[in-house]
Parts: structure tokens; sequence; C-alpha cells
């Protein structure tokens, strides 16, 4: 199979399986795995910050940071397709006793006029705004990246207000890339930051919390709570380290496969996409001119050998990661013609292409 459902699908390297074999070990809860704290250690140096946890999942260390920015009963703003108010079972509203307002942004990048205009300040009959989340890359807006100086401005306009700004980095690395910069830039003046050990840099699992010492503190008694002490989870962190240290150099290759793949699925008949929106790892393309829904196009490919979501009646989502070779995408294309030209609704590549 071709499995296009997702980064987090992943296989640990040979390399990260012979670290996990000699990994020292200890107890992370007493603060005791050499291992874990080495690449707390790095995580933290690498984005800037003072100190970092490792968390067992992306969802777990979102919840982490939005229970630190924020009280029982005030407003958290983020992007209206973002991953914790869509994907995170509501644990901002579960955990954090907090409201989600959201701001719609075409492309899905935040700007600072659209989350200005969405701030309550405390008052009589409204919850006050307590912290704003930023998603980069943002996931269902297509992997889009957020500008350097998009979220500066963000950041120092929300401090002024006296609020915080928590950084949903889980491909922050691929937005590095393709800013061409590094990760603590693009992290810059976030609060706190959450990256993924476990999409593109293909890490078996596990998810870093940045941020000051302080925070830090807090929010290992936070993972705890959510039940997140893993003991000697060093075997974890040595194959941590290894995607921190050496996957972010090989994401330009994902993104060189999804720009192939992207471009290639605009010459399909029925599919609609626009190839120069893509940039990272993340395709969604629009099959509803095949005649087809999402699942229906889903589950033919799946009969073909290749693995690809849906993400509702009309939109298709594929992810290239480091499991995935260029042969691998040029195979998938060719499942991919045969199951558009099966759609009985099929149009013309023109025609689909002259509906974006």
């Amino acid at each position: 199979m071709i499995d296009l459902r997702s980064d987090t699908v992943t296989k640990p390297s040979a390399a990260m399986r012979r670290a996990m074999f000699e990994a020292e070990v200890g107890d992370d809860v007493y603060g005791e795995d050499p291992t874990i704290n080495k690449l707390e250690r790095r995580a933290a140096e690498i984005l800037g910050r003072e100190a970092a946890v490792f968390v067992p999942t992306g969802t777990m260390g979102n919840t982490i940071c939005v229970k630190l920015h924020t009280h029982h009963g005030e407003e958290v703003i983020c992007e209206s397709r973002a991953h914790i108010l869509d994907y995170e079972l509501s644990m901002t509203a579960w955990f954090s006793g907090c409201l989600v307002r959201s701001v719609h942004a075409e492309d899905g990048i935040l700007r600072w006029p659209a989350i200005r205009e969405s701030i309550r300040p405390f008052a009589r009959n409204s919850a006050p705004t307590a912290l704003i989340e930023i998603e980069n890359t943002h996931n269902i807006a297509g992997g889009r990246v957020t500008p350097v100086e998009t979220v500066r401005e963000i950041c120092r306009e929300a401090h002024a207000l006296g609020l915080k700004v928590h950084l949903d980095g889980a491909r922050i690395f691929n937005a590095a890339t393709y800013l061409r910069v590094s990760a603590r830039e693009v992290a810059d003046e976030a609060d706190t930051v959450m990256f993924c050990l476990s999409k593109g840099l293909g890490a078996p699992a596990g998810s870093m919390v940045v941020g000051r010492s302080d925070d830090i503190q807090r929010a290992r008694l936070y993972r705890k709570r959510l039940g997140g002490g893993m003991r000697q989870a060093g075997i974890l962190a040595a194959a941590g380290l290894i995607a921190l240290e050496e996957m972010p150099a090989r994401l330009h290759e994902d993104h060189a496969n999804a720009r192939f793949l992207a471009c290639g699925l605009a010459e399909l008949p029925g599919i609609a996409i626009d190839p120069t929106a893509v940039q990272t790892n993340i395709i969604l393309f629009d099959v509803s001119g095949t005649g087809l829904t999402g699942p229906e196009f889903s589950a033919r490919l799946k009969a073909q050998g290749v693995l690809i979501n849906s993400i509702n009646a009309r939109t298709m989502r594929a992810l290239t990661h480091c499991d995935v070779t260029r042969a691998d995408c040029e195979q998938a294309l060719d499942v991919l013609r045969a199951v558009a030209l099966s759609g009985a609704g099929a149009q013309p590549a023109a025609a689909s292409q002259a509906a974006l």
C-alpha cells in the first residue's frame, strides 16, 4: 500500500530503532531519564526557549498549553479550521473550561486585524479573551505557512494587550523549510510552542512543549493529570533525538513530492486543485467533478493499493512523508487517474481547472 493518509503513519528508521534498543533510561516522572532530559534540553535550545517537556501526543501538548495561559470561563481565539477546534475532542472546553472563538481566514493565515476585531475585554456580559492560538503549518488549510512577520505582529500586539500566544507548530519544521529560516524564527515571540516528532520527522511517538521554565514546570503537572507520565520513555526519546537532529534536513524532499503530486492531480479529469497553493507536504483536492464523493473516491483508491482519506464529501487530503518515494507518487497518480476516470461525472481537466 502507498500510504498518503498522513505523515503520522511513518515508521522509525533503522537508526531510530538502534537508538531505541540502546537507550539509557530512568524514571522520567522523577526527572531521572537521561535520554528524555537530553531531548528536552535540545528541543529548548533549538527553539530558543528556557525549557521543554516531552509529551505523548500533540493533542496533549496543545491541551497543556491552553491550560497554562487561561482560566475557566475565558476565550481562546483561533482560525475556524484549527486543529484544537476540530480534531482535539473539545479539550479546550473539557480540560480548560474555555470557549473557542474562531476567526475565519480564507487562506488559513490568521492576521492581526481580524484577530483584533474578535478580542473581548472583561465586561458585564462577555467572557474575556485570554489566549490567541496560531497553527503553523495549517493542516486543514492545506499546509499553508504563516510568515514570520505575521506571527511576530500577532505576538507583539497580543502581548501589548496582556494576552498570551500559543503556537501549534505540529509541523513547524515544514514551515521553517518552506520559509528557509530556522524553527526558532518561525516560533519567535510565542509564549509556548508545541511541535510533533511523530509527523514529518518520522519518530514513532511523541511531541514537545517549549516555553519559559515556570510554565514548563506547571506543564509537567498538567501532563501528569492527563496521564502523560510515561516513566522509562527514554526509549521513545532516543528516536525523537534522531528525528529532531537529522530529519528536518530532508523535509524539502516531501515538499517536492507534494508539488509533483499536485501538478499531476491538476491534469486529471474531474479533479480541482490549485498546485500553486501547495507549500509544504499537504495536498487538498476536490473530487466532486468525478461524480464520486470523497469517501467513495477513497474506497476505490484503497482497492487499488493507495490510501488517501477524505475530509468531507468533496475534499481529499494527501500527505507526503519520508516513507513515500517519487516512484510511489508516480504510481499513486496512475491509480488516481484510473479512479477519476471511473467516476460517472468525470469532466475534462480543463473544465475542472476553470472552476477554481
